[in-house]
């Protein structure tokens, strides 16, 4: 091939690759006919586990209505919303894993329960009760003060999204 074919062939080639693009969007959309449900109320869930976690409470109801604010035109009310969003957190426990030679714990597992009860004022169909888990294994060389934050926020937005794909977004 000559040379000046296989310079304008590496050309056209580079050209393509640089012109076209692939993108893809992941953003969560909410199925939501906002002409009929214009707002959702959203309780606090407290925390009615075992083992409490003084802040996960307040952590947790604050990410879901994050969530749905981010995420929907909703307007977020304490009570009587088109849609209603209630629950409690039913389980916060630390599990040992992988169990060394000298008989304890190298990893330990965080494990966060939230009962969830939903109600759409405006199609019963959709209403639903359901129990979210989600959990995090940590390396038993740090202490829990040390990862108890990260893992709970962690274990948090996986919970709230979760629950959010499950009520308005359908997936």
């Amino acid at each position: 091939m000559p040379s000046c074919l296989r310079a304008f062939a590496f050309f056209f080639a580079g050209w393509l690759l640089w012109s076209c693009s692939i993108s893809y969007n992941f953003k969560t959309q909410s199925t939501i006919d906002y002409t009929k449900t214009k707002s959702i109320s959203i309780q606090d869930f407290p925390n009615v586990a075992q083992l409490v976690n003084a802040s996960l409470a307040q952590k947790f109801s604050e990410a879901l209505k994050d969530k749905y604010t981010k995420q929907t035109k909703l307007n977020i009310l304490r009570s009587g919303g088109d849609l209603n969003l209630e629950g409690e957190i039913t389980g916060y426990s630390f599990t040992p894993m992988a169990v060394r030679e000298d008989m304890f714990a190298s990893q330990t597992r965080l494990t966060i329960t939230v009962r969830v009860r939903f109600t759409d004022n405006n199609n019963a169909e959709n209403d639903l009760e359901q129990t979210f888990s989600a959990k995090q294994e940590f390396d038993n060389s740090k202490t829990i003060g040390e990862v108890e934050d990260e893992l709970c926020e962690l274990i948090i937005k996986e919970i709230v999204d979760l629950i959010f794909n499950e009520t308005v977004a359908k997936w």
